[in-house]
């Protein structure tokens, strides 16, 4: 009998995946971003309409890059089967230590790319697209928290938490940049206490039953 040869299924890349790889291949290369779009695609051998059909800039690259790494995270994260009985404050560990894994894997390019004297309140152009999607999950984890009484929502401030969260999220990131401490240690303890310490804050605290206790010393007063 002949033996049955088993062919193996290779899935085409699309120009704007290979582009994405090409550019991050070029900056690990050269320590810089290409100088124009025209000698990027040249040394590619692919015509320039078929860039601008995927970017209109290498920011755009950028964007998407660190945008895929978000995804991947949330991906990865969903996979778990007891992600989804974590508490608010597990969830939002979670995602900072498999965000940093998942960082790690292209911290070369990161580093050729990062701005290291950005405000750490500023949200660089290439994470637009990143805090897009942060603050869409971010909005999901504090309805998930207010309904499990995790998080209280408290006039004005708490309409703000998303932008509270997402400046940790700069921190972080920043934090991680730096971070030369072995297998980045410094930079776990830092996710660990800035998310317990964030968490703490949004919850129910002494002024919180103060408040309340008032509240009800107002409505019942004689």
């Amino acid at each position: 009998m002949e033996e049955k040869k088993t062919v193996k299924k290779t899935t085409k890349k699309s120009p704007g995946v290979l582009i994405k790889e090409a550019y991050v291949a070029y900056i690990l290369e050269h320590g810089e971003r290409p100088a124009s779009v025209f000698k990027f695609v040249k040394s590619l051998k692919v015509k320039e309409e078929v860039f601008y059909e995927h970017f209109n800039a290498f920011q755009n690259i950028e964007n998407e890059i660190w945008a895929d790494v978000f995804q991947e995270t949330m991906a990865t994260l969903k996979s778990d089967a007891v992600y989804d009985e974590y508490s608010v404050r597990e969830k939002m560990l979670a995602f900072f230590y498999t965000y940093i894994e998942q960082l790690k894997a292209k911290r070369s390019f990161i580093l050729q790319t990062v701005d290291m004297k950005a405000k750490p309140q500023m949200t660089p152009p290439y994470l637009v697209a990143t805090k897009k999607h942060f603050k869409q999950w971010v909005a999901e984890v504090l309805l998930e928290g207010e309904e499990t009484e995790e998080i209280t929502m408290r006039p004005v401030i708490g309409k703000r938490y998303d932008d509270a969260l997402w400046l940790q999220f700069l921190f972080i990131l920043g934090f991680w940049v730096k971070d030369h401490s072995k297998a980045f240690e410094k930079t776990d303890a830092a996710i660990e206490k800035s998310v317990n310490l964030a968490f703490d804050l949004m919850g129910k605290g002494p002024l919180d039953t103060m408040l309340d206790f008032g509240k009800f010393l107002f409505q019942n007063r004689a």
